[in-house]
């Protein structure tokens, strides 16, 4: 059996061979970045990026796509508590690109062509090519629209943990959500069908509001209903046979936060992961004291760090095999990188109700 050909080398020349493999660089990259915190229509610019040197373990990624989640436009207005460090700091955190080159040392089974995703989500997704250390990029499956695999770490990864964080859940208990036609909101619903839980679901009163409750339906709601269908004194009498639930998801607030606590049974638990509507949580004594209700906060960043990596890909991964098993899906609008202005109106809410804008590259 013949060697290795790099065993046939001298030692000389197997040093001069990694030198020169730890020498690739990137192609030239395309980025929206920014310079510092604002609103993110002015201070967001498209720029052009040089070459990135690919050290031995670094892979060099090229992006497929990513979207723009309120998180992002959070980030660029500085109102997260994680920001990326100025000047010069790229969007985005989370996306999925297709591997383009491998530093002379990588040990992570990846080949050029290999669809790759940032595990943990990462800054900077929003650039036509990025190189990180092997440890960055999780392995995906290329058999499921690139949108999916762009966007299943943050919405869909974050409705499955509250499912699994906060009460023991099982078949044929049921949980209530306002916020429900968001990514977030629509991923309950289908991973609760997935475990046989029911969800009672809270939209906002807006022109639509029938098409989207029937959309819903689809998706396995058992109840959706507006805000305006609840302003009476015993919503419990609208469940029919649905038991109380024991677990409710609010990422609203206001008044939105007070009509999903009416559902909850003795003793249930409130998990605010959101507020759209920038007003506060306000909570009667009298559900403290005589229902024993738990206000508890979900944060995903607080749970994805480097020691729960694995369990978080494993996570991924099942997300997308329910993906391709058609089990899970929600709606997003794609746009080419050259509409990246309008994306981000949409995203901001300047044209009216959209769904997730997805960046393709």
């Amino acid at each position: 059996m013949m060697a290795p050909r790099s065993r046939l080398l001298s030692p000389a020349l197997q040093i001069l061979r990694r030198r020169c493999f730890s020498s690739l660089v990137s192609p030239a990259s395309k980025a929206v970045l920014y310079d510092e915190q604002g609103a993110p229509e002015q201070v967001l610019r498209v720029a052009e990026l040089p070459p990135a040197n690919l050290g031995e373990r670094d892979v060099c990624v090229r992006m497929l796509a990513a979207p723009i989640n309120p998180s992002d436009i959070n980030r660029i207005e500085g109102v997260y508590p994680v920001r990326p460090p100025l000047p010069r700091a790229i969007g985005g955190c989370e996306g999925v690109g297709q591997v383009h080159a491998l530093g002379s040392a990588v040990t992570a089974k990846l080949s050029p062509g290999d669809w790759v995703i940032p595990s943990p989500a990462t800054f900077g997704t929003w650039q036509t090519y990025i190189v990180k250390d092997e440890r960055m990029w999780h392995k995906v499956r290329s058999d499921v629209p690139m949108e999916y695999a762009a966007t299943v770490t943050v919405n869909p990864l974050t409705a499955l943990r509250m499912l699994q964080d906060f009460v023991q859940l099982s078949p044929g208990d049921a949980i209530v959500q306002n916020g429900a036609t968001s990514m977030v909101g629509q991923c309950v619903i289908q991973l609760a069908k997935v475990l046989g839980v029911h969800t009672i679901n809270i939209i906002r009163d807006r022109p639509g509001s029938e098409e989207a409750k029937d959309k819903l339906k689809q998706l396995g709601a058992d109840e959706v209903f507006t805000e305006s269908q609840l302003d009476i004194k015993r919503v419990k009498s609208l469940l029919g046979t649905l038991p109380e639930p024991a677990l409710g998801f609010n990422c609203v607030g206001g008044n939105a936060a007070s009509l999903l606590l009416k559902f909850l049974r003795h003793g249930g638990t409130m998990v605010t992961y959101g507020g759209m509507s920038k007003r506060p949580v306000t909570v009667p004594t009298s559900y403290f004291i005589f229902k024993d209700i738990s206000l508890r906060g979900f944060w995903l960043n607080k749970w994805i760090n480097a020691e729960q990596a694995e369990d978080c890909r494993k996570m991924i991964d099942y997300l997308l095999d329910l993906v391709h098993e058609g089990k899970l899906k929600y709606e997003m609008e794609s746009i080419p990188f050259g509409e990246f202005s309008l994306g981000l109106e949409k995203a901001l809410g300047k044209h009216g109700s959209q769904p997730k804008q997805v960046v393709r590259f």
